[in-house]
């Protein structure tokens, strides 16, 4: 039996909440980064007896369109699976459905599910330093509840909230740019996880390939690429009423 973390997340938030239950779940993890758009996810299967963690962000309420088509294309062999979405305070929506619906169409047997919070990718003052201590003791009390069901060789599938058909998918069209503080290392275009930056020249970037998922700027070494602040005001004001009360982890068990 082996444990699998199956995790897309560019800005490491989503990762780091799936780390603290993966760690209680597990002594040994077997890492699946789906970031990595040089990988051949079909190359790789699980079997019956193992268990993964998959940990999504939510963008705008869905899971993000390279997240689905790569998990779709791993061979789960009726692996159990805990699935984490894990959103910046604002809302999941149908983010937990769609990322049940990919799990067993891959071949998983969803078990359980949690919406944990993480510091906004793009507006970053939102459930900043998120997941907290607060968080982490709330997650470690999932993880407990998690083994109890697995030992007791409960699969049953919880019922999880989401709309089917899923919301319109909409593109928040924040594309970073380079500042003069660029020297064309290229880590950004190494790292971007659906190749949208010119390898060859990193000041170039494809705006309809990008997903704003903002890993550029956060593995940047010279803090070199940034948003439209015109457009970053415009999100912060939108999202300040709806991200002001803090949002608490939650477990479909």
């Amino acid at each position: 039996m082996k444990f699998y973390e199956i995790c897309f997340s560019p800005t490491g938030g989503t990762k780091k909440a799936a780390d603290i239950l993966s760690n209680e779940l597990s002594s040994e993890i077997h890492p699946i980064d789906l970031t990595d758009s040089k990988q051949d996810f079909s190359d790789i299967s699980l079997s019956d007896d193992d268990t993964a963690v998959i940990a999504v962000p939510s963008y705008g309420g869905r899971v993000p369109e390279p997240a689905v088509s790569r998990l779709a294309s791993i061979n789960g062999n009726g692996a159990k699976a805990v699935l984490v979405c894990v959103y910046g305070n604002r809302a999941y929506e149908d983010t937990l459905a769609e990322l049940q619906d990919t799990a067993k169409q891959a071949g998983f047997r969803v078990i359980s599910a949690v919406a944990a919070i993480a510091e906004h990718s793009i507006a970053r003052q939102f459930a900043a330093g998120r997941p907290d201590s607060e968080d982490e003791t709330q997650l470690k009390e999932f993880a407990g509840q998690l083994r109890e069901k697995i030992s007791s060789g409960n699969i049953d599938e919880p019922s999880i909230p989401g709309n089917r058909p899923y919301k319109k998918r909409g593109g928040s069209g924040m594309v970073p740019k380079p500042s003069k503080d660029c020297v064309k290392c290229g880590i950004c275009a190494e790292k971007c996880p659906v190749q949208a930056i010119d390898k060859t020249n990193p000041k170039k970037t494809d705006s309809k390939a990008c997903i704003s998922c903002m890993r550029c700027i956060s593995v940047c070494p010279h803090s070199a690429r940034k948003i439209n602040g015109v457009m970053l005001a415009g999100v912060n004001a939108m999202l300040k009423k709806v991200c002001s009360e803090r949002k608490e982890c939650e477990l479909y068990l």
